[in-house]
């Protein structure tokens, strides 16, 4: 699983940040490209990345405000000139649906591939065989989500010489043990999987929540989550700012950490106020509270992998 931030900043576009969005990367675990929020020139972002936008299968917006979804309409339309024909579901609050139904109806714009937009409650949003993905309403100036995206055990380790020692011979029914299914032999032996293979293994789960201020519903989201990507639009100074406007400040995201107990925050959507010399001390005032803190930048690269965050 890999994590790609296209937008790290907030409210408008800066010289140094883009409006929201960021990549999860679950190709590795069969379930392609899911974007969360498509703020304006979040195509052009992605032109700087080996990311195709015809391979990007869900959209996730977390609320109606144009930092999240201006860069829509445009990609929509470039995903059509650009080869897409598979199905893209979007999922996001009560309007997104009549907001881009208007936008392509008046600028004609004809899409080559079929699109399906869920306007969403707090509920469980998608659920597979290999994923889940859930909804809490935050608390922000207009109504925002929050996601969190569990992923499903895994099967356990093949131990593969118990498997040959049961008569397994090489090839595809090795595979199939390792997946989970019990097999048949040529002699009419079953061998079950759960007889070679090792503990199922836990996935992993990530939060991802839209603009809000503290709130209980962020702590639940982020509950013993692997990473939690919360928004830190202000610094420890400008608190009461970011109450008045439903933003979060970069303590905030620290202690929903905390109290989450989370394993690795990645803190995102930072104020253009904030220069490249003032970062350090975000992360200071941050990781007074929580320590395995990250701030993300534009074309930020994190990997999950032997359980740790590892940026790229």
């Amino acid at each position: 699983m890999e994590l790609v931030f296209l937008g790290t900043g907030a409210g408008m576009p800066s010289k140094l940040r883009n409006t929201s969005s960021l990549i999860l990367n679950l190709s590795a675990e069969q379930e392609g490209y899911w974007m969360f929020d498509c703020g304006e020139a979040t195509q052009h972002q992605l032109l700087r990345t080996s990311i195709k936008p015809r391979k990007i299968n869900k959209i996730f917006i977390t609320h109606l405000h144009g930092d999240h979804i201006f860069g829509l309409p445009g990609f929509l339309g470039s995903r059509s000139f650009l080869g897409g024909d598979e199905e893209l579901t979007i999922y996001g609050p009560v309007g997104i649906k009549e907001w881009i139904s208007t936008t392509l109806r008046i600028t004609k714009t004809h899409l080559t591939y079929p699109l399906t937009i869920h306007e969403i409650d707090e509920n469980v949003l998608f659920e597979n065989e290999r994923f889940k993905v859930l909804t809490r309403e935050l608390e922000h100036v207009i109504q925002c989500f929050g996601f969190r995206i569990e992923q499903k055990p895994l099967p356990g380790k093949l131990l593969i010489e118990k498997a040959y020692e049961s008569g397994v011979p090489k090839g595809p029914l090795l595979k199939k043990l390792k997946d989970g299914e019990d097999v048949e032999l040529e002699n009419g032996k079953t061998v079950f999987s759960t007889d070679v293979t090792g503990d199922p293994q836990q996935g992993f789960t990530i939060s991802i929540l839209g603009d809000t201020r503290y709130c209980l519903a962020s702590v639940d989201l982020a509950n013993e989550a692997d990473i939690l990507i919360h928004e830190a639009t202000f610094d420890m100074e400008t608190g009461d700012l970011a109450k008045d406007y439903g933003h979060s400040t970069i303590g905030d995201a620290a202690q929903t950490a905390k109290e989450a107990n989370v394993k690795a925050l990645i803190a995102n959507h930072i104020s253009a106020r904030f220069m490249p010399s003032d970062i350090a001390e975000l992360k200071e005032q941050g990781r007074a509270i929580f320590l395995n803190l990250h701030i993300a930048e534009d074309f930020t690269h994190f990997e999950w992998k032997n359980e740790q965050l590892q940026k790229k």
